[in-house]
């Protein structure tokens, strides 16, 4: 559980995490393994298919989440069933502590169950003297360990065989062997007395079938039934957002769920539960059985226009599996309860902004967790909604305000850049990095060579370079975005000059400026507005065939974020679609429009590696075409591994989390370095910034850059 109060303590708590080299080897295992086993679980399916079936169903059911309370309480009540509603998460845990007591119970077993951690049922009934025994496995172990699980499917991943038999010899009083499946048995005979004595089991569900007042749990060890069957009482505790209108539906989570949450195609045991049952521990022989809903806000976010989209969550923790921050930091880290992307959102909306405020700032945005999850949640948008919100609630930094003001003032912004060139002399030593900068601003971030402002911006040489087509068959409007404009503006040539090779005329409206991407981050929400006005109306986007970037980040940042943006400003409706529907990358254009191959190229066969930049490969679905441009350059594409792992920049990610990004940037640089490549590309000016000065600052002889100037420089 994440209590920490400011952002200083935060990083402090991540730094210990970092400094845990189990828990870093057990989540690099995990992170690299998952993906194999997820895929070969979804091979011959479709699975954009089976995810869009999920989403389709889970907001249908969202919409009528009332009637179909209604509708499973009168079907459970007719089998022997009692329904509650429980507003929040005290109301939860004073029902069934009124259950208990009433029943006369001593002993309770519980198994696994997310909702009942968002309550913290456990100490609730601890309070009342009751004896509470988690029976899953990794539950057990984190309860004796008093700590709160660091995932949502496998609670006890940052823990070793070593600190679970030493935690098991305390428990036994007796010296237990450091084998794993002999520490298996050990829980399965402390725990088999507890299954045979408890006068209570409590459950979750994961699914709360109306028409029939059916629960379904999903498992994989055989506690969940034991708990559920030999007990006198059984209480289930779930969420509003588990009911479902049939079983149908629940079956098309069901094909799903296994595969997202641990690569299985089914788990080892699904459990349905219709009806108060016969038990011979029960004096008259039926089963007490209750079913506990639970709303904590989940009514109203399933009215939210924007995050009604969190009811589709299925819980299978595949946003924590994938994404490269709870990697490094684990789930105590990168959560309070729930964990990992969908954590830092339901946090805000389940136990405060207090508890959120640290947590979302922990997003590097990296797309990674919406590319795999199974409702189709688009979590990195709402994490960032939820930035904005709490920046509104308590006020914006100072340097975020700043930085609205001028980034969304062009030739403020323009000036100062400008004005950036001269002052930074006395710290460039006449290289094109930073570097004599004051202990005071380098302290943390040491681990890359920051880059030098150009001596000429790209826009300042325009009208020299710009060639002039005639009889054109392309229309290309230019957007440089900030970097490549004022940083690295040869890579906005480079790209000049493999169009030119093709014939395409080129504009570069004066008017634009940054995408407007950081403030964005900085949840400055009108600065990031306006910025997006500017920009679609810098561009007459009726004029040009393509409104093309070289910049990822950019490129998905205008394509998919400005709709979204604008969508309240009805004077940009027309304009920002005809814009964004404009909109391409550089490598898509070439490879794609331009149809460029190895006959345009004159490549001598120098090793390159490629970092796949995520706004790319996840924002955009561009894949196989930078690869392919590498390859047709007459290079040999040198796979590394992970390279569609964020390389850690994350814009101010790195300048408020720099001991995270570094450790994502050495893992870069080491396995590029791997394949013995000399060259390392990319298409974004962010990871090129990122991975460049790491390259730099460890003296690495790999040359990092652009794929456009990789391009250029071996065209025929």
């Amino acid at each position: 559980m994440q209590t920490a109060k400011t952002l200083k303590e935060y990083r402090k708590e991540l730094r210990e995490s970092l400094d845990n080299e189990f828990l870093r080897e057990a989540m690099d295992k995990f992170a690299t393994a998952y993906p194999v086993g997820r895929a070969n679980a979804f091979r011959g399916l479709d699975e954009k298919a089976l995810i869009a079936e999920v989403a389709d169903a889970k907001d249908a059911a969202a919409r009528n989440m009332d009637g179909l309370f209604a509708q499973f309480k009168a079907e459970a009540e007719k089998r022997g069933v009692k329904v509650h509603m429980a507003k929040d998460a005290d109301e939860a845990n004073e029902i069934i502590a009124r259950i208990a007591k009433n029943a006369n119970c001593k002993k309770i077993v519980k198994s696994k169950s997310m909702t009942a951690e968002e309550t913290l049922l456990n100490h609730r009934l601890e309070e009342d003297g009751l004896e509470v025994i988690e029976t899953d496995l990794g539950e057990w172990i984190i309860q004796l360990r008093h700590e709160g699980p660091t995932h949502m499917v496998m609670p006890a991943i940052h823990l070793s065989r070593y600190q679970v038999a030493d935690l098991f010899s305390e428990v036994t009083k007796q010296k237990q062997e450091v084998d794993i499946q002999r520490l298996v048995k050990v829980a399965r005979r402390e725990l088999r007395q507890h299954f045979a004595t408890a006068d209570m089991g409590i459950s979750g569900a994961n699914f709360a079938i109306a028409e029939s007042g059916t629960i379904g749990l999903v498992t994989n060890e055989g506690n969940g039934r034991l708990v559920t069957t030999l007990p006198r009482v059984h209480v289930a505790l779930c969420g509003l957002d588990k009911l479902t209108p049939s079983l149908n539906d629940a079956l098309k989570t069901l094909r799903v769920l296994p595969r997202n949450a641990t690569g299985q195609i089914i788990t080892s045991y699904v459990t349905w539960i219709t009806g108060a049952n016969e038990c011979k521990a029960a004096a008259d022989e039926k089963k007490e059985m209750h079913i506990v809903f639970l709303d904590n806000g989940r009514r109203a976010l399933a009215q939210d226009p924007l995050f009604s989209q969190v009811m589709r969550c299925v819980r299978c923790g595949a946003c924590a599996n994938v994404c490269p921050v709870y990697r490094l930091v684990g789930g105590h880290k990168m959560g309070h309860i729930y964990i990992g992307a969908i954590g830092l959102i339901l946090t805000y909306f389940f136990h405060g902004k207090d508890k959120a405020r640290n947590l979302v700032q922990n997003c590097i945005n990296c797309e990674a967790c919406k590319s795999i999850c199974a409702g189709g949640i688009d979590l990195p948008r709402l994490i960032k909604e939820i930035r904005a919100r709490i920046s509104e609630e308590d006020g914006a930094p100072v340097e975020a305000t700043l930085l609205g003001k001028v980034m969304k003032n062009r030739k403020l912004f323009h000036t100062l850049l400008r004005f950036g060139k001269y002052a930074q002399k006395p710290v460039t030593g006449g290289t094109p990095y930073l570097r004599h900068l004051p202990q005071i601003f380098m302290k943390e971030h040491g681990f890359r060579a920051l880059p030098a402002i150009a001596d000429k911006a790209f826009r300042d040489d325009w009208e020299t370079i710009r060639p002039r087509v005639a009889d054109a068959k392309l229309r290309v409007g230019l957007f440089s975005g900030c970097v490549q404009d004022f940083v690295y503006p040869e890579q906005m040539k480079a790209a000049v000059k493999v169009l030119a090779s093709r014939g395409v005329d080129m504009e570069f409206p004066m008017d634009q400026s940054c995408c407007g991407l950081p403030v964005q981050m900085m949840a400055e929400r009108q600065a990031t507005i306006d910025v997006a006005r500017q920009n679609v109306m810098a561009f007459d986007a009726a004029r040009y065939d393509y409104i093309l970037t070289l910049c990822a980040s950019c490129a998905s940042h205008l394509k998919e974020g400005y709709p979204k943006i604008l969508a309240g400003q009805p004077d940009m409706t027309s304009k920002v679609k005809l814009f964004a529907s404009k909109v391409i990358d550089f490598s898509s254009f070439v490879h794609d429009v331009l149809g460029m191959t190895a006959d345009d190229f004159k490549g001598k066969g120098e090793k390159v590696a490629y970092h796949a930049s995520c706004h790319l490969c996840r924002g955009l679905g561009v894949v196989e075409q930078p690869r392919a441009l590498i390859a047709s350059s007459g290079s040999e594409y040198c796979q590394a591994q992970e390279e569609a792992v964020c390389c850690g920049f994350g814009g101010t990610f790195s300048v408020k989390f720099p001991e995270l990004s570094k450790e994502l940037l050495d893992k870069k640089l080491n396995n590029a370095e791997a394949t013995g490549a000399t060259r390392m590309v990319a298409d974004c000016p962010g990871c090129i910034m990122q991975i460049r000065g790491g390259a730099e600052k460890r003296g690495s002889r790999m040359k990092v850059g652009h794929i456009a100037e990789l391009l250029a420089e071996n065209l025929k």
